[in-house]
């Protein structure tokens, strides 16, 4: 057994302007689930933003990056209790499956002006 890890942290204001310059872009990093998610907050962005670190955060996990998969294919979920878990489609699941991954384990943290987000991987 392997686990390896990545980690990122996100400035929510920078994030907020990223997302007002191009809002386009909300569609080619978040799914569907999780932009209906989102937005039935009162202020989308943090959520918005502590999704994006997680992916950013499994890309450094499976040490390639965001490679050979797009960001809209790695999804932030919530179990019945509200700990976040990732979903993987297409072909980030492929590349899970190519290294073998055997299970995903997510952390996420807000403040007022930074998320982060942890994941571990076993292989």
């Amino acid at each position: 057994m392997s686990v390896r890890v990545g980690t990122d942290i996100l400035e929510i204001a920078r994030f907020r302007t990223v997302l007002e310059r191009r809002p386009g872009l909300r569609k080619k990093l978040f799914t569907p689930e999780e932009i209906l998610y989102c937005d039935a907050k009162k202020d989308n962005i943090p959520h918005l933003a502590a999704r994006f670190c997680a992916k950013e955060a499994f890309s450094k996990a499976i040490g390639t990056g965001v490679r050979n998969f797009s960001m809209s294919e790695v999804e932030v979920v919530r179990n019945g209790l509200g700990k976040p878990n990732i979903v993987l489609y297409g072909r980030a699941r492929n590349v899970a499956a190519n290294i073998a991954i055997k299970e995903i384990d997510l952390s996420i943290s807000h403040s007022g002006l930074f998320v982060a987000a942890v994941v571990l991987i076993e292989i």
